[in-house]
């Protein structure tokens, strides 16, 4: 039986390899695949990074989609980066990032405390310096000057911040925390932080917690058990989380979706293209099943992302120093 219609672009450098893993297993559990080579090799040979009709036909013809990474040597500037990832989070109009932080086993702890990690990151996905708002003077002069603009819309703020209550709300937790800087950033952050409070009013039994965020960095170290749901702006966002993946054993164990409620989702481990182990049979494809787990959850399949994260976390005790196609092989056995 069909489950389910999905766009796989595998991107660059080890992208490929562990996208093929996860791939295999959605074929095997009775997904439809559909592979795009949107990456830098057709940057480079045709100038294409999201062809112009890419938008309609993914929104018009599938359920998911499952991204691998982008990064190449030969592109330094992230061109092809910039017009293919974020052309889909901000055309497919993708606001949450979701990204767990969660310590799968004791094995992957590098800090001194025993207590468990587990919570969720809201990260605004559209919206502050990831619009693209800016300019430059004066280029290729001592007297250059940059902007890039940091733009919070009334409506895209309210939106994550609801998303993080209701979450926490579905799953039982009773606190959500606002990461925020409105002592130095003013108009931005007086916006999140009253849009947080006036939204907080509406959900009596889930405890408001705000900090700065540079005491939240800290408290992850410091404290990381404190937190259930966390709710952030983009450029923080993006930051935070991968200090989470570093308490938590590595970015080969991040996991994220990229969302939008009811419309086409975009599921990517984010541990970037690591060009240098590109095709040595090295790379860690866990993250790789992790993002194919929280599509599984997105699309209402609970059961098999259950089962998904119990055979990683088999993985991580059995696995040992095997390698990516052997660990990829290993899951699979777990869930089919």
């Amino acid at each position: 039986m069909m489950l389910g219609k999905i766009a796989v672009i595998p991107g660059d450098g080890i992208g490929p390899e562990v996208i093929a893993e996860g791939a295999e297993l959605l074929e095997a559990l009775g997904f439809e695949l559909t592979f795009f080579d949107w990456g830098a090799d057709k940057w480079l040979r045709d100038g294409i990074g999201l062809p112009k009709d890419a938008l309609k036909m993914l929104s018009e013809n599938f359920d998911a989609i499952y991204f691998g990474a982008l990064g190449d040597k030969r592109i330094p500037d992230m061109a092809h980066g910039r017009e293919i990832l974020l052309g889909l989070r901000l055309g497919l109009d993708l606001y949450i990032n979701l990204r767990p932080v969660q310590l799968l086993h004791p094995s992957l702890a590098v800090l001194k405390s025993s207590a468990p990690i587990d919570f969720m990151v809201f990260r605004e996905n559209t919206q502050d310096c990831y619009s693209g708002a800016g300019r430059s003077l004066h280029t290729g002069t001592d007297q250059e000057q940059t902007c890039d603009e940091s733009l919070h819309t009334f409506t895209g703020v309210e939106r994550i911040i609801r998303q993080a209550f209701e979450y926490a709300i579905k799953h039982g937790k009773s606190s959500v925390t606002l990461g925020h800087k409105s002592n130095a950033i003013k108009f931005g952050g007086a916006l999140w932080q009253k849009t947080f409070q006036a939204l907080a009013r509406e959900y009596p039994n889930i405890a408001p917690k705000e900090l700065y965020i540079d005491t939240m960095a800290m408290e992850f170290v410091r404290a990381p058990e404190q937190f259930e749901v966390i709710v952030t702006s983009n450029l923080f966002g993006d930051i935070l989380t991968d200090l989470g993946a570093g308490i938590t054993g590595g970015l080969g164990y991040a996991a994220s979706a990229n969302i939008h409620p009811g419309k086409i989702s975009l599921f990517e481990p984010v541990h970037g293209s690591a060009p240098d182990i590109a095709g040595k049979n090295l790379a860690n494809p866990m993250a790789a099943f992790l993002s194919a787990g929280l599509m599984m959850e997105f699309l209402g399949h609970h059961d098999l992302a259950k089962n998904i994260k119990k055979a990683v976390i088999s993985a991580i005790e059995l696995c040992g120093q095997k390698g990516t196609r052997e660990v990829g092989t290993y899951i699979r056995a777990q869930i089919l």
